[in-house]
């Protein structure tokens, strides 16, 4: 049995391919890698709130499980890898919630067609992350759960939606955790909580559960401490499934993922994309870390697509899916819902044909100028700040302003990843440091719809050149602290 020096980390602390290789291995088991993780939501857990439902026993009669497949021979992907699922996807006998007090109670009797994706994968489903209500908001606070702190300041938001997953990766309490974006909604997380998140392009993972079937807007992807971990949740998740029109199939992304030489590679950097206010002194570490990589890159020019009217295009269009899934919640339950609903949901309502016809013309526009964008420059990528400010309290809802511009509405700070959502982009967002407060910072990877593969190879790349440099390699949230 694998047995570590008290140098070392917990088994917990593996990264995800390194505890996979080791379950294969049998050096591990995946009874003991379970436990550690148990172990470390215990004593870290409290903290920092980041999982609000869990089942010890089925995870270790999963583990077990897991550990006669291996031992015979045959096991899936994930080879009993622990797997947290975000609190809006439905887990079979877990508290699903979705973070409303509506479903404060509700233990669903099947689970969302990805989390039995996972399952049959060899993924081990045992826990919940929490959310903001129904996903609405980058900052990961409810009514039935409360909020999550961030790990390097549990004071201080760790985004949202995907918050509770982002901090269960950065703390050890998981190798993996799923995600789900929209207006960066497992991007801003990632970016704020050291770890990384993937935006896959509409229907690379499958939406099958989708309320609103016609939305390539909301996607469901992969979250991990490094590419490398992201990249093989990935792969669990895709499959085809016609319950999805956008599903693409199992084979969009390489088992492998081809190595990248960042000296033949072409980049266009921006600042702002030409269409958010960025907060000063993010702008200038941003600005300093591109000049700090510029070199790698066979070309690396500061540029950006022609964004148009993002802003009207983006709240337009999501107030008619929030009234597609709120309308009738709003009606009966609106004494229990948080603003952000209410809002979202009430400015759809609001919305004539006219403005709803606009929007998904300013969408149509924005999406082929993205793309002619890359196909002038011949840009492989665009690289840009993966959040407007630094992380602030939990206790603010969201932020107002920036460099004493106000903020339009409560979404409109993020318009840095709600940008590349509306031009069907996909993107990677990797740790690259921290920032002038000490926190996490992110730069976000974007390339053009279907460029998965290519995105996730030159992150990898980046990832390996960042983690040479202390300024720049993935910075660690002090684990005795949290626990103390």
């Amino acid at each position: 049995m694998y047995k570590m020096s008290k140098s070392d980390h917990e088994l917990c602390d593996l990264s995800a391919t390194e505890a996979l290789a080791l379950l294969g291995s049998r050096d591990i088991s995946a009874v003991d890698l379970l436990q550690s993780c148990l172990d470390r939501i215990e004593s870290v857990n409290d903290s920092v709130n980041a999982i609000v439902a869990i089942d010890a026993d089925v995870g270790l009669a999963q583990a077990k499980r897991a550990d006669k497949q291996i031992a015979a021979g045959g096991q899936g992907l994930l080879c009993g890898l622990p797997v947290a699922i975000k609190d809006l996807e439905a887990t079979k006998n877990l508290t699903t919630a979705y973070g409303s007090l509506e479903f404060k109670d509700h233990i669903p009797e099947v689970s969302d067609p990805i989390v039995d994706q996972l399952a049959s994968a060899g993924g081990n489903v045992f826990c919940k992350t929490n959310v903001p209500e129904f996903g609405a908001g980058a900052n990961t606070v409810n009514k039935v759960y409360g909020a999550t702190g961030n790990p390097f300041n549990p004071q201080k938001t760790c985004g949202g939606s995907s918050g509770g997953s982002a901090v269960a990766l950065a703390t050890g309490m998981v190798p993996l955790a799923t995600g789900s974006d929209y207006g960066g909604s497992l991007r801003t997380p990632a970016s704020f909580c050291g770890v990384v998140g993937f935006r896959p392009s509409p229907g690379v993972v499958p939406y099958a559960h989708s309320g609103v079937g016609i939305n390539p807007f909301v996607v469901l992807g992969p979250m991990g401490r490094s590419v490398a971990d992201t990249h093989l949740l990935l792969r669990a998740q895709m499959y085809s499934d016609k319950r999805d029109p956008y599903s693409r199939g199992a084979s969009v992304v390489p088992e492998k993922l081809p190595e990248v030489d960042l000296a033949s590679i072409n980049v266009m950097w921006s600042t702002d994309l030409g269409c958010s206010e960025v907060d000063i002194k993010i702008a200038d570490c941003f600005e300093k870390r591109v000049a700090g990589f510029t070199n790698a890159f066979k070309c690396c020019e500061n540029a950006h697509p022609d964004f148009g009217d993002i802003h009207n295009a983006f709240e337009v269009l999501r107030g008619v899916f929030f009234v597609a899934g709120h309308e009738e919640r709003l009606n009966t339950h609106r004494d229990i819902l948080g603003q952000n609903v209410i809002d979202n949901t009430e400015l759809g309502l609001n919305l004539t044909p006219s403005q709803i016809g606009t929007a998904f013309t300013q969408q149509s526009v924005i999406y082929r100028q993205v793309l002619a964008f890359f196909e002038q420059t011949e840009a492989d990528v665009l690289i840009c700040p993966a959040v407007s400010v630094s992380a602030f309290d939990h206790a603010q809802r969201t932020v107002t302003e920036i460099n004493n511009t106000q903020m339009n509405t409560y979404m409109t700070w993020l318009a840095l990843v709600y940008a590349p959502t509306m031009a069907l982009c996909c993107s990677c967002v990797i740790p690259c440091g921290v920032d002038h407060n000490g926190m996490p910072f992110g730069i976000q990877i974007v390339g053009p719809n279907g460029s998965d593969a290519k995105v996730l190879s030159i992150a990898s790349a980046l990832e390996f050149l960042f983690s040479d440099d202390p300024i720049t390699a993935r910075p660690l949230p002090d684990i005795e602290a949290l626990i103390g």
